[in-house]
C-alpha cells in the first residue's frame, strides 16, 4: 500500500539555530505533539510539545540539540510500521526522511489510521472474533485451518494484546459458519472474548442456567 501521497509539506521543519519563541508560538498555534529539527538541512531529531514548560524564549534550539529525540520514518516505511512508530512515540505527527536523512515531510496519525479503516479488514462484511491462548500454544496456521474447515474465510487478523502469557489475536472472517467456527476454537482450547453473532454455546448456558433456577425454585 502506498502512502507517500499522504505526506504533508505545511508543517515547518526547524532549524538549529531558530530562536525557541518560534517553537512555542508553534506548539500553541497547533495540536502537533512534535516537530523536526534540521542542520545544514539534515534531520536531527524532534522536540516534543511536553517539553514546552522546559523551553526558555531566550534561547535557541541549540541549547537543546542533546535532548531531541530520534523519532522519525523512512519514505519506504510500510504502513503498518508507520502506525506502531505513531503508538510506540505517542505522537500525532511523525518525519519522514529520505535516504539522506533529509526531511521530505511528515505523517499525520489520523490520515494513516483512516488509510487502515480504509482497508477490508473493516470495509467487507463479516464477523469479528476476539480469541485468546498462551503465547506458546497459539498457531496462526492452526487458526487459519479452524476457520478454513468450517468453509469459511479470514478476511484478515491481527495481534492485539500480549499479557501474562496469553495472547489476544482479533480475526475478521467470512460470516458464514461463524457459530461452528466459534464451538472449533474451543474445543482446541482456544477462549472466544467476543464474538459478534448468536454464540449458540452461551445460548445453550443460559437456558440450562434458566432451567436449573426453575428447578430449585419448585
Amino acid at each position: 500500500m502506498n502512502i507517500q501521497s499522504h505526506l504533508i509539506n505545511t508543517v515547518p521543519v526547524f532549524k538549529l539555530n531558530d530562536s525557541m519563541e518560534n517553537i512555542v508560538r508553534f506548539f500553541k498555534d497547533t495540536t502537533y505533539s512534535h516537530v523536526a529539527i534540521s542542520e545544514n538541512d539534515k534531520f536531527l531529531g524532534v522536540i516534543s510539545e511536553n517539553d514546552m514548560e522546559e523551553f526558555n524564549v531566550a534561547t535557541t534550539l541549540e541549547d537543546f540539540r542533546y535532548t531531541l529525540e530520534a523519532i522519525f520514518v523512512n519514505k519506504d516505511t510500510s504502513w503498518l510500521d508507520v502506525l506502531e512508530a505513531f503508538s510506540r512515540n505517542e505522537a500525532n505527527i511523525i518525519p519522514v526522511l529520505d535516504n539522506d536523512a533529509t526531511v521530505l515531510g511528515y505523517y499525520e496519525l489520523n490520515t494513516i489510521v483512516s488509510i487502515f479503516i480504509d482497508t477490508p479488514f473493516f470495509t467487507e462484511p463479516g464477523g469479528i472474533l476476539v480469541i485468546a491462548k498462551g503465547i506458546k500454544d497459539y498457531s496462526f496456521s492452526e487458526i487459519a485451518q479452524i476457520v478454513e474447515t468450517n468453509n469459511t474465510k479470514i478476511i484478515g487478523a491481527f495481534i492485539t494484546d500480549t499479557r501474562n502469557d496469553l495472547i489476544q489475536i482479533t480475526l475478521k472472517i467470512g460470516s458464514e459458519n461463524l457459530n461452528d467456527v466459534i464451538q472449533t476454537f474451543r474445543r482446541y482450547n482456544y477462549n472466544i472474548l467476543f464474538g459478534n453473532n448468536d454464540d449458540q454455546f452461551l445460548e445453550d448456558l443460559k437456558e440450562r442456567s434458566a432451567y436449573l433456577d426453575k428447578y430449585l425454585n419448585v
